[in-house]
């Protein structure tokens, strides 16, 4: 029996967990945090519960594969709902004018074009043209290129992909905010259109436009939400990983993967840890697979020569933007906002220049993203009250600070707290918001790095621009060491839940040498 350790228990390193214990080999799980879930890990206070994480379920396609490769399906792990509306949008108000009425994005395309074209005449028929685009590329990304191993040239040069070369090559070539620009007039049509960038750690301005493959997703597929949240989700990864005979231990923290050998002779051969208690173990294994951040694998875990990524290779690439994260429970009701919200700032250009650009600073007014789960789900928060979850971008920097509860975080941090609050309540018209908060917990940039090993204090990864995108991007086994695979959003093929369970799959193929672009067949189910 294969003896494996997997460094890091958030959604990749679970899910590698599962599938490589299913494959039959003997996995041992080491997380440095008290508890699972990594960047999608959860908060309790006074009968609160937080995603810390993320909160939107997008690509239910990527979860039901996964969910068959165990023997198992998405409806039997998870209770899933689809949010009507899908979200809403509210707009930075022009100074002196009233208040412009939010956009809300329905459930179903057809109704989505129909909003579309309130807004602008003739956006909903362009926008029926951009999903059927969208669809087309999301389903083509899914067959040729993100389960895609590329350790063969040959899963490159399929008919689909060579038959589609000269579209490809113009969505790689044009930015995500030209390409909408060219087919919308209205600037919030083009934001709701350019925002999921955001998803994807970078700018619309830096993402390539097969990326609009995301309008697929959201305004297409819908939003689901998992009863319980992104941590429901966690606990079935768990469940299921453990039900597969991996053991999941918390409170240990990897000091260093150890390797024998020298030049191309160079093997995995376990890992130094300590427990809670501060007792050092080494462990052999025949497979080591880190799901920690990359950076910190690559210039932390491993000696100077056995690293693939060193930090040289680091300072030539682009991280996805920073985070302030606040956490809010709030007395009463707060009808105005749906399950999931968006607030545009206006000079969407300078928003983004702040995050990215040459002289980086924390925007002010941020484009901001708020998600209510307690409008869906009871459990979250105590009866009568609302519990918010506020996502800031910023740059990725831990200069930034750290958070803390009820305003004892860095000043900077609670600063764009206290400021993201006033901004909620006047575009939204709570005017009395500040006052009916009974809980409030940041959390900043420093935590990220301090508590995920997060590289910059980034809350997502390397951005998805064209350069860290694809067979561009860090992918799943080391170039130095034999036997060292890597799994996450750090990795191939990018950010975000279903790309972690992608990236699981992608190191099980690597293991087995399945050098096939799409995903891998379920088992047939026993007799």
């Amino acid at each position: 029996m294969t003896r494996t350790m997997v460094i890091g228990a958030g959604a990749a390193g679970l899910a590698t967990a599962a599938l490589l214990a299913r494959e039959g080999h003997d996995v041992h799980v080491l997380e440095r945090g008290d508890d699972i879930g990594g960047r999608a890990g959860s908060l309790e206070r006074e009968g609160f519960r937080f995603d810390t994480g993320p909160s939107w379920y997008l690509m239910p396609t990527v979860y039901e594969h996964f969910f068959r490769l165990l023997g198992t399906s998405a409806g039997e792990q998870l209770r899933l709902r689809r949010l009507d509306p899908a979200y809403t949008v509210f707009r930075e108000p022009e100074p002196g004018l009233p208040r412009e009425p939010p956009f809300v994005v329905p459930l179903g395309a057809d109704r989505v074009q129909a909003a579309f074209e309130l807004r602008e005449p003739g956006a909903g028929r362009r926008l029926a043209e951009h999903l059927d685009s969208a669809g087309r590329a999301s389903e083509m990304a899914e067959r040729s290129f993100l389960y895609n191993p590329y350790t063969r040239l040959s899963s490159l040069l399929q008919p689909e992909v060579l038959r589609s070369l000269p579209r490809i090559a113009g969505l790689l070539t044009q930015s995500l905010a030209r390409f909408v620009a060219r087919r919308f007039d209205d600037p919030l049509l083009r934001q709701v259109l350019g925002y999921p960038a955001v998803f994807l750690a970078t700018s619309p301005d830096s993402a390539p436009a097969i990326y609009h493959l995301m309008s697929a997703l959201d305004l297409g597929d819908g939003v689901h939400y998992p009863e319980g949240g992104f941590w429901e989700v966690m606990n079935r990864l768990a469940a299921l990983a453990r039900e597969q005979g991996a053991r999941i231990e918390t409170g240990a923290d990897v000091e260093r993967i150890l390797v024998t050998g020298r030049g191309r002779g160079r093997c995995a051969r376990g890992v130094v840890w300590r427990d809670r208690e501060g007792r050092r173990h080494q462990e052999r294994a025949d497979v080591v697979v880190s799901a920690a951040d990359l950076h910190h694998t690559e210039t932390r875990l491993l000696g100077p020569g056995e690293r693939s990524y060193p930090e040289r290779w680091w300072r030539r690439r682009t991280s996805g933007p920073g985070a302030v994260l606040v956490l809010l429970g709030v007395r009463g009701r707060l009808p105005e906002l749906p399950h999931h919200s968006l607030f545009f700032a206006r000079d969407w250009g300078r928003n983004f220049e702040a995050i990215f650009g040459r002289r980086p600073h924390v925007p002010d007014p941020a484009s901001i993203y708020v998600c209510k789960p307690s409008e869906s789900d009871d459990t979250v928060a105590p009866a009568g009250q609302e519990n918010l979850f506020v996502l800031v971008p910023v740059p990725a920097d831990p200069a930034i600070g750290h958070g803390g509860a009820d305003g004892a975080g860095s000043r900077v941090v609670e600063e764009v707290a206290d400021r993201v609050i006033a901004q909620i309540a006047d575009w939204a018209g709570i005017p009395d918001l500040a006052e009916r908060i009974v809980l409030r917990h940041t959390i900043g940039p420093a935590d990220f790095a301090r508590d995920l090993h997060s590289w910059r204090g980034g809350m997502l990864g390397p951005a998805h621009i064209l350069s860290q995108s694809a067979m561009f991007r860090a992918q799943n086994a080391s170039r130095r060491v034999r036997g060292l695979y890597y799994a996450g959003a750090t990795t191939a093929p990018g950010v975000g839940v279903p790309m972690c369970l992608i990236s699981a799959e992608l190191v099980l193929k690597r293991i087995r040498g399945d050098h096939s672009p799409g995903p891998i067949a379920p088992r047939p189910a026993a007799r």
